[in-house]
């Protein structure tokens, strides 16, 4: 049986535990391609039986979440108001806040034991529904969360209370047994830390949501028979393959497609990076989400839906965490221990303070609570994939499509980039560099060049033809006929004086001069009448991307099919380190293998032939009018393919996004190194100990959220 792709809302997750334990619960159902996001609120499995999916979801309910219906289209989970947590939050605030006042006010009432059990009990009762139910599904499934030592924690305080209120009932030493406010406040706390971790946690999602905002809801479709046309709006989810659209000034472009009528000017810069609008005729492709600044046109859809640039884009930042950098496995490993090894640490706190310090069984207590509540595993769950959403979402946002979170990684260590020539480092485009002629006038040769090239195929004439055009009038062209191209050779045309003519390369030319250095030559009757140079354009910042490379410690290098005189040429004029020339795919593949063993390896390319190379490569980069098989095989592609100082963003994006893992895993670990030891030689409260856990994982998803507004970009 086919296995079909599943995607869940689940509310309730807020760390790496409660993903470790729904994952392991989906692992027992022998599910595959499992991956549970808990920032989004996203459970995504294969399944080959969907008569097994009511029980599935019942089992994940079980586990203390909620599998709620599917959201609706460019809606996320995070976005909904959290009505549960925040109502529950203030419940217990006007509970809690009356049980904290007898610790500076003298009013008899609060000091009341039965009032301060009435008082508790409610808060207790909240926390339970919030945090015991989890803890006591993820001990079923083998993977106790940090709900565990929450629960653990505050019970303890309430349950040691509750016995000192009934053993000690109308005694002197019972207000030595009473710490209701210590329970109380520990499930408040981390409520509220909780409440602004949820809001913090959104805010890393804000490219998803500024990404969706783009696309537009309707479009103007144009239907019925030619001369009877009508305009209808339609929703964008009707729009199929072919339909024909209308989009005037101030309209967003529905869906890819070509432009087959009219002109525009349309700001792409939030899909490419390209601050420039850029001028649309007809033929020219046209990027869904794309803002017409003036002009009308019509434009003929050809990619709709999921297919879109726009909604891979989204796609691509919504599943960033799917590939874990390396360094995020190291904080799941502890995050799975993390809890047992807290219970553990807690338990001896309590039995050392008790019987070899000679501590009171009260203090020994509160510090064992204290060591419960104060350690926060979610910080080390949350270190990795906030700091991937936003530097995902910001290069999203910039015109780079990064397929990963183990990518972002590579990227920033790479130390070498290989770079291809046509296409990548050059546009492609060719300009006449230099025309030597022989005893003819060089328009004449430019008219001539004009009218024979128009009638080739091969991708350099149309850039011989644009630049040649302006002499059409310089050459008769209707004395020209008898047009053959031979594959290889050139061109051949014969005038109506029988005289042949030919434009092409120099193996045609061998028997007539030896000089081999020259892109074209223009023969008359085996005459040479002109050679010429022809000359690729640089591709815009091509030599400041180089340069800042190698200021960065990158070694350069270029690796193309096309012959050593020009690639050399090109390799001197940026300053690129090294060249490989005239190479085969399969001896790209080589060079590549050869180069990642020696160190992380990047490769920028945009043909067939590159493909292989760029699956090979530590990280493979593409441009996006790259073929598509380059595109599927890179796991960076740069939108604006015209300047390749994307690179250097994406390169930066990458690096301080490893940056900020770095530094919120360090954190995590050093807050948990110091504050365990602190507390469990009793020197904070288990109410302080409750509020710096509760802002411990808010210190991580604040740093993380600095990347949005980090000067990242020279």
């Amino acid at each position: 049986m086919k296995e079909q792709k599943v995607s869940l809302d689940v509310k309730g997750m807020s760390c790496t535990n409660c993903a470790l334990t729904i994952t392991r619960f989906l692992e027992k159902q022998e599910l595959q391609n499992i991956y549970v996001d808990f920032i989004q609120g996203k459970v995504n499995f294969s399944l080959s039986d969907t008569l097994r999916m009511p029980e599935i979801v019942k089992g994940i309910n079980s586990l203390g979440y909620q599998v709620v219906k599917p959201v609706t289209a460019g809606r996320d989970l995070q976005s909904r108001p959290l009505s549960t947590i925040e109502g529950r939050f203030y419940f217990c605030l006007i509970f809690t806040i009356p049980l904290l006042l007898h610790m500076f006010l003298s009013i008899e009432i609060l000091h009341h034991p039965i009032f301060q059990l009435a008082l508790c009990l409610p808060v207790v009762i909240v926390g339970m529904m919030q945090f015991g139910r989890s803890a006591v599904s993820s001990l079923k499934s083998g993977m106790p969360n940090m709900d565990v030592l929450i629960t653990i924690g505050s019970l303890s305080a309430f349950i040691y209370s509750l016995v000192g209120t009934i053993l000690f009932y109308n005694t002197e030493h019972i207000h030595q047994y009473l710490f209701y406010e210590t329970a109380a406040t520990i499930i408040t706390l981390i409520m509220l830390g909780n409440m602004i971790e949820s809001r913090s946690v959104k805010q890393t999602t804000n490219a998803i949501k500024e990404l969706t905002a783009i696309q537009p809801k309707k479009a103007k479709m144009i239907i019925g028979e030619i001369g009877k046309n009508e305009i209808v709006e339609v929703d964008i989810s009707n729009i199929q393959h072919f339909d024909v659209l209308l989009v005037n000034s101030g309209d967003k472009i529905p869906v890819d497609g070509e432009i087959i009528f009219g002109d525009a000017s349309i700001d792409e810069s939030m899909i490419t990076g390209e601050s420039m609008p850029q001028e649309k005729i007809k033929g020219n492709k046209v990027i869904g989400g794309t803002t017409v600044l003036s002009g009308s046109i019509k434009v003929l859809a050809q990619k709709v839906g999921e297919e879109t640039v726009l909604s891979q884009i989204i796609e691509l930042v919504k599943n960033a965490q799917q590939s874990k950098p390396k360094i995020q496995r190291l904080g799941d490993k502890v995050s799975a221990i993390f809890v047992p090894a807290v219970v553990s640490i807690a338990l001896i706190t309590f039995l050392l303070s008790a019987l070899a310090f000679k501590i009171s069984i009260t203090n020994s207590l509160l510090n064992s609570i204290a060591v419960l509540v104060i350690s926060c595993p979610c910080a080390m769950g949350l270190a990795t994939p906030t700091a991937l959403m936003v530097g995902i979402g910001r290069a999203a946002k910039n015109g780079i499509l990064i397929k990963g979170g183990d990518t972002i990684e590579n990227f920033a260590t790479i130390k070498t980039i290989v770079f291809d020539k046509t296409g990548t480092l050059t546009t492609g485009k060719f300009k006449l560099s230099k025309i030597e002629t022989f005893g003819i006038d060089e328009a004449i040769i430019k008219g001539m060049l004009y009218h024979i090239e128009k009638h080739s195929s091969h991708p350099i004439a149309l850039s011989i033809i644009q630049e040649c055009k302006t002499f059409a009038n310089n050459f008769l062209s209707d004395s020209l006929s008898d047009f053959k191209e031979e594959k290889g050779l050139g061109m051949s045309a014969k005038d109506k004086e029988g005289n042949i003519y030919f434009v092409g390369s120099y193996q045609y030319a061998k028997d007539i001069t030896n000089d081999n250095t020259h892109s074209i030559y223009i023969i008359k009757n085996k005459k040479l009448l002109a050679q010429i140079d022809l000359e690729d354009e640089i591709k815009l910042n091509a030599a400041a991307t180089i340069k800042e490379l190698k200021e960065k410690g990158i070694k350069t290098i270029m690796l193309s099919g096309d012959n050593r005189f020009k690639c050399e040429k090109i390799a001197k004029e940026l300053g690129i380190d090294e060249v490989y020339t005239e190479q085969t795919p399969v001896q790209k593949i080589e060079v590549i293998s050869r180069l990642v063993k020696e160190s992380p390896t990047a490769m920028v390319g945009d043909g067939i032939n590159d493909a292989p190379a760029l699956a090979k490569a530590t990280v493979g980069i593409s441009m996006s009018t790259a073929t598509q098989v380059a595109i599927n095989s890179a796991q960076i592609v740069i939108l604006n393919a015209n300047d390749l100082s994307f690179i250097i963003k994406a390169y930066n994006i990458s690096h301080h996004t490893l940056l900020t893992i770095k530094q919120n895993l360090f954190w995590a670990f050093f807050y948990n190194v110091i504050a365990i030891p602190f507390a469990a030689f009793g020197f904070l409260s288990p109410m302080i100990a409750a509020l710096s856990m509760a802002f411990s994982d808010v210190i991580v998803v604040g740093n993380s959220l600095r990347l949005n507004l980090k000067r990242i970009f020279s």
